[in-house]
Order: C-alpha cells, then sequence, then structure tokens
C-alpha cells in the first residue's frame, strides 16, 4: 500500500468476501490486492487468503484473516455522509440486507460485524442548527427514536415546536 496510514480490519477467514462487498456497494471503492501467506500461520495454512488490500470509500484498509480471537465493536465505524433518502436508503438496506444487523440513530453493523453510521448530511446539518435551543433538539430528539434515518422526519422535527419523537432507545448490543 502506498498510503503511509492504512485501517486494519481483523477477520475471521472472510477478509476477501467482505473488501468484495465493501467494493460492490460504497463508491469510490475496490479491491487492490490480495496476498497469499507463503507458510502455515494459526489462523489459516500456507496458501490462504492473509491479507486483502481494498479503499473503502476512498480510505486504504487492509483485511487482516487473523482468526477469531478478536471481534469487531462499535469503538470503530465508518460514517458514511449520504446527500438523499435514497442513498441512505440503498447503503442501509445493502448492509442489513446482506445479513447485517440494524440498530439506532443510523448505526448498523454488517455481517462481519463492522459498524457503520449511515448519516444523511440533512442529520448533520440539522443537529448542528444555530438554534440550539428549538431546531438542533427537535432534530436529535427526533433521531434518537430511529434505526435508519428518515429525513424527511428530522426536517420535519427541525421545523415544528411539537416533534413527534420516540423516547431514546440503547444501540443493540452483541449476544
Amino acid at each position: 500500500m502506498v498510503s503511509k496510514n492504512t485501517i486494519c480490519l481483523w477477520y475471521d477467514g472472510t477478509a476477501l468476501d467482505a473488501a468484495k462487498f465493501y467494493a460492490e456497494t460504497f463508491p469510490d471503492s475496490a479491491v487492490e490486492a490480495v496476498h497469499r501467506a507463503p507458510g502455515d500461520f494459526p489462523a489459516g495454512k500456507q496458501g490462504d487468503v492473509l491479507t486483502v488490500e481494498f479503499t473503502v470509500m476512498g480510505i486504504p484498509c487492509l483485511g487482516l484473516n487473523g482468526g477469531s480471537a478478536f471481534e469487531h465493536n462499535e469503538a470503530f465505524s465508518f460514517q458514511v455522509a449520504t446527500d438523499d433518502q435514497a442513498e441512505t436508503d440503498r447503503l442501509w438496506n445493502a448492509i442489513v440486507g446482506n445479513g447485517g444487523q440494524e440498530s439506532v440513530c443510523g448505526w448498523c453493523k454488517d455481517k462481519w460485524g463492522v459498524s457503520w453510521q449511515i448519516t444523511p448530511r440533512a442529520l448533520t446539518a440539522a443537529i448542528t442548527d444555530p438554534d440550539r435551543a428549538a431546531a438542533a433538539r427537535r432534530a436529535f430528539e427526533a433521531m434518537m427514536g430511529m434505526g435508519k434515518i428518515d429525513i424527511a422526519a428530522i426536517e420535519a422535527a427541525r421545523r415544528t415546536d411539537a416533534p413527534d419523537t420516540q423516547p431514546m432507545s440503547p444501540p443493540l448490543q452483541d449476544q
């Protein structure tokens, strides 16, 4: 890899599958190289895929097939800024529909356990509205009751004094 800083993601033998999914799902993403192990290693044998170089939306990543010792969690996530509801729906549905898991406030997890924040730019604008006491608070409260972000509902909450919101619920936890 050419980049001085690369995100390394740990997989249990599925780095190539994950990299291919990301390349097919996200713009400016690709699988660049697949490296096979020159000898046996704790999680595999000589000739198995050891690492995969790929980019996700222009961010260089390395998938390491390190075995089952470590799992992904919400402490790391990719945040994807979407331009409209169609893009938000497409990305959310691709992740969740491919064996992933829904969470709250625009978060979801892919089937490999990597967390994603599918965040419409309209949401960011709403919760950073200079009208902190009203518009930003209402938009934030509306977001707290959502799984996938509904841009129309966020914009409606931003404009009204009486949003239809639900109480905040905690993120989904791994069992």
